[in-house]
């Protein structure tokens, strides 16, 4: 294996060395631990990927590390080299999405001096160096189906998800069950896009949802996603944002979103080892709404607000029940059920 990672190495400097400097950005400071976040897709999604930037900026403002960031702009060929690589010039490294899964499973064993944070996915049994943060999507989504659920005038809401995989079904299946607390009736569409880089793919999904009766659209596909506000804007109907808070995108047609704080668990796992020497590695940290991770976000009080008081103190409700145990909340992780 040792050969293996030599051999990608040296063949990576001399066929993507330019494709990988090109797709990086550095931020150094003269002290710290040496960190890089690596990104299977980019950042510009203002929500999962730019999420988890946040955190490194915010880490390296702090003085707290010396941070590059490294973005793999979906490109397969360099996943492993990128990832290799800083993981060669840097105490920590964190892969950010479910594409990591293969490298990692082969190359942290043979980098044992290198920490590894992998986000959004579970990876157990590899080594004390590996730490996995995976996330209680489907309880947020949960809350965000339910205030779909309690709006709805047409009985028939919808869904855009990047891909058909667990972690996109895990949002889905929580957003229906909550959907149907709310209304049993409630009819739930959901339409895949089969990419997270393609707003234009992500708005004729929408319209074709807003076109067969849906008036609210939730959007679990990153930057695709971006093209389901522009449908709701276009058809003067309701859409539902993810990972961070969006409504700012367009407060009009947003009228909430299912917030998933991916950079606030890369920062409080690296602040933790850095204050008390907290290392969980060899675990996977299932962050879920007990840890004020996963919750729902409303923009801001200068932004139209389409939920009702009363129905937010609703929400609140609910998320006291999910966290006491007294809701339970499907998943699609066969694993977990």
């Amino acid at each position: 294996m040792k050969k293996l990672i030599s051999l990608i190495l040296a063949v990576a400097a001399v066929v993507s060395v330019t494709a990988s400097l090109t797709s990086c950005k550095n931020t150094n400071n003269e002290e710290g631990l040496k960190m890089a976040v690596v990104l299977a897709g980019a950042t510009g999604d203002r929500s999962f990927y730019d999420s988890a930037n946040e955190g490194l900026q915010n880490l390296v403002e702090s003085g707290a590390v010396k941070g590059r960031l490294i973005e793999c702009q979906n490109d397969a060929s360099m996943f492993t080299t990128n990832l290799i690589s800083a993981a060669e010039s840097n105490d920590m490294v964190v892969a950010v999405g479910w594409e990591f899964w293969d490298v990692l499973t082969e190359c942290a064993p043979q980098l044992p001096d290198t920490k590894f944070i992998f986000v959004d996915n579970g990876l157990d049994g590899i080594g004390d160096n590996l730490l996995s943060i995976t996330y209680a999507q489907n309880e947020g989504s949960f809350l965000v189906g339910y205030i779909a659920g309690k709006l709805t005038t047409t009985g028939k809401i919808g869904a855009v998800g990047g891909e058909d995989s667990e972690t996109i079904n895990d949002f889905i299946v929580g957003y229906e069950a909550g959907a149907k607390y709310a209304n049993p009736n409630v009819q739930v569409q959901t339409q895949y896009a089969g990419t997270y880089e393609d707003p234009a793919r992500g708005k004729e999904l929408a319209l074709a949802l807003y076109d067969s009766g849906c008036d609210i659209v939730f959007q679990v596909a990153s930057r695709t996603g971006e093209g389901v506000f522009e449908a709701a804007a276009e058809r003067g109907l309701y859409a539902i944002g993810v990972d961070s808070d969006q409504k700012y995108i367009n407060p009009d047609v947003i009228i909430c979103s299912m917030v998933k704080e991916v950079g606030l668990s890369i920062e409080q796992t690296v602040s933790n080892m850095l204050s008390d020497g907290t290392w969980n590695g060899g675990e996977i940290w299932v962050a879920d709404m007990s840890t004020g991770l996963i919750d729902v976000g409303y923009g801001d009080n200068t932004m139209t607000q389409q939920v009702s008081d009363e129905l937010k103190e609703e929400v609140e409700q609910i998320k006291a029940d999910i966290i006491s145990g007294k809701i339970k909340v499907p998943t699609a992780f066969t694993s977990n059920e």
